[in-house]
C-alpha cells in the first residue's frame, strides 16, 4: 500500500471499529426483538406488563408499581404506578421505558405510535460478528461540490414499512464524478451537523441493502467544496433488523453505477 492508502486504511479501521462498537450497544439497533403498533384500545403486549394504547394526545401506559415499569427522563427513572401518558415526537428517538434489563422505545411515526422492545439478549446482538465491507480504495474518496437551496426544504420520503412516511430536511444538491461521469444527489441535514447522502446504486439489492446506504459528510467550505468518502457508506438499521422503520432515499437519489465501497449486506 502507498502511504496515502495506508493512512486511509488506518483511519477507516478505527472508524469501522467504533461503528461496530456502537451497533453492539446493549440497547442499540441489534437488540430489537419486537415492533408493536398501538391502537386506541388499551391492550396487553406479549411479554410486557401493563396495558398500552395510543391516543391523539400520546401513548398511555397503565400499570402498577409491582409490574416494574420505569419511565426514563432527565432525572432518575420514575415508576409507573397508575396511568402515564408519554408524548414522543415524530422523527425523533422515542420515549424509553425500562422493564428489567430490557428497554421499550415508544415512537411516533407520522400519525401512528409504536413500541419497540430492546433486549440485550437478542440473538441479532449476541450473535453479531461484525459488518462485512468492501476493501478500502482511494478512488472512492471523491471531491464534490454542494449547491444549497435558497431555503431548506422539508421533503417526504417513503419508509421500509408500507404506509409510513418520513419528513427529512433537504439542504441542497451534492455533485461529484465517478469514472468520468457526473452525478447529483439530494443532500439531507445531518443530525449532528454536516450533510447526509442517502442513495441507492447498482449494488443495491445485490451485494448491498436494497433500501440503499448513507454516508455522512462534513460541512462544505465557503465555496461549496467538500470531500465524500464512499468507503464510509453504512447500512441503515433496517438492514440489521426487521423491527426498524427506516426511511428510503429521496426520490431521484439513485446512481446508475455500482459503488462497491463501504458496508455490504449484513449476514442475518
Amino acid at each position: 500500500m502507498t502511504s496515502t492508502l495506508a493512512d486511509l486504511q488506518s483511519a477507516w479501521d478505527a472508524w469501522h471499529a467504533d461503528r461496530e462498537e456502537t451497533l453492539r450497544a446493549p440497547h442499540g439497533w441489534l437488540s430489537l426483538t419486537a415492533l408493536h403498533w398501538l391502537t386506541p384500545e388499551p391492550t396487553g403486549i406479549d411479554g410486557l406488563p401493563g396495558r398500552w394504547s395510543a391516543t391523539p394526545d400520546g401513548v398511555v401506559i397503565t400499570a402498577s408499581a409491582a409490574d416494574g415499569l420505569f419511565v426514563r427522563g432527565v432525572h432518575e427513572p420514575r415508576p409507573v404506578d397508575g396511568t402515564v401518558t408519554l408524548h414522543p415526537v415524530d422523527g425523533l428517538p422515542g420515549s424509553l421505558v425500562e422493564v428489567g434489563d430490557r428497554v421499550v422505545e415508544i415512537a411516533r411515526r407520522t400519525d401512528s405510535h409504536a413500541l419497540r422492545v430492546r433486549d440485550p439478549q437478542a440473538p441479532t446482538r449476541t450473535g453479531f460478528t461484525g459488518v462485512p465491507a468492501f476493501p478500502v480504495e482511494s478512488r472512492w474518496v471523491v471531491d464534490a461540490r454542494f449547491t444549497p437551496y435558497p431555503e431548506p426544504r422539508r421533503i417526504t420520503v417513503d419508509a421500509v414499512v408500507d404506509g409510513l412516511q418520513h419528513f427529512p430536511t433537504a439542504l441542497g444538491e451534492v455533485r461529484f464524478a465517478l469514472d468520468g461521469r457526473e452525478h447529483a444527489l439530494v443532500a439531507l441535514q445531518g443530525k449532528d451537523g454536516g450533510l447526509v447522502l442517502h442513495f441507492r446504486d447498482a449494488t443495491s439489492g445485490v451485494s448491498t441493502y436494497p433500501g440503499g446506504r448513507s454516508v455522512q459528510v462534513g460541512e462544505p467550505d465557503a465555496d461549496g467544496g467538500l470531500t465524500v468518502d464512499l468507503n464510509r457508506l453504512v447500512n441503515l438499521p433496517c438492514a440489521f433488523t426487521d423491527f426498524a422503520t427506516c426511511p428510503l432515499p429521496p426520490a431521484g437519489n439513485v446512481l446508475d453505477v455500482a459503488v462497491p465501497a463501504g458496508e455490504k449486506l449484513p449476514v442475518r
